[in-house]
């Protein structure tokens, strides 16, 4: 496990982590942690995907904000390097962004995307939901 010094791997806007505190809030567990992971699939290759953790795995990067422990898987580090989380509200959506600098394309729901090394195992949109 490495926490990251300086630059971190992923950074949090202030939106984002004032999210992340209120859902934290919520639940029984008040150590929980945020963790961000990427998943083969979606209408663009690879999808983004959040979940509460109750403790870090072994080779987890850990990104400490705000009172927010946010953990990023290995294999996963590598498509975020360098993204920011966003919580939005607007007329058209609520919810996290991910703004990724390594994604060259970014289906319309701004779930999926690829980078330039690797484009994913897309699937039409909606079709992830079905299996």
């Amino acid at each position: 496990m490495s926490v990251e010094v300086g630059r971190p791997l992923i950074s949090l806007t202030d939106n984002a982590i004032a999210k992340v505190r209120e859902m934290l809030a919520e639940q029984e567990d008040q150590n929980l942690c945020l963790r961000v992971f990427i998943t083969q699939g979606g209408c663009d290759g690879f999808s983004y995907g959040m979940t509460f953790d109750s403790a870090p795995d072994a080779d987890d990067e850990v990104i400490e904000r705000g009172g927010v422990r946010l953990l990023v898987d290995k294999s996963s580090a590598r498509f975020l390097r360098g993204a920011e989380i966003d919580y939005v509200t607007s007329v058209t959506a609520t919810g996290f962004a991910i703004r990724n600098p390594n994604a060259v394309s970014t289906c319309g729901c701004g779930h999926s995307f690829k980078t330039a090394e690797d484009a994913g195992a897309a699937q039409p949109c909606g079709e992830e939901d079905e299996a």
